[in-house]
């Protein structure tokens, strides 16, 4: 699982790196391999609007700890400014089944 945290205010650039963002979990999703992806709104609200987004979550699938890292490392949300730092641990799928 990939947890990452949004630098302040960062609507803007996350609005900017979201195409390229979506499309890699596209991928993943195309290949079997996503669980479950989604930011995680700053208010409690399905649309935040202007509050935005304090950071994402996602599950999936890789060949190792080492491949889920360099797969973080290389989102468009990093390169774009968007994360202030993520988080990549093992993850073990129990339900649903």
């Amino acid at each position: 699982m990939i947890y990452s945290t949004d630098v302040e205010n960062s609507l803007e650039l996350r609005k900017s790196a979201r195409p390229a963002h979506l499309a890699r979990l596209h991928e993943l999703d195309s290949q079997n391999r996503l669980f479950t992806a989604g930011p995680l709104p700053a208010i409690d609200s399905e649309d935040p609007q202007d509050a935005g987004f304090t950071g994402s979550l996602v599950v999936a699938e890789f060949e190792s700890l080492e491949e889920a890292r360099e797969w973080a490392a290389a989102d468009p949300y990093v390169a774009g400014g968007v994360y202030d730092n993520s988080v990549v641990k093992p993850f073990k799928k129990v339900l649903p089944a």
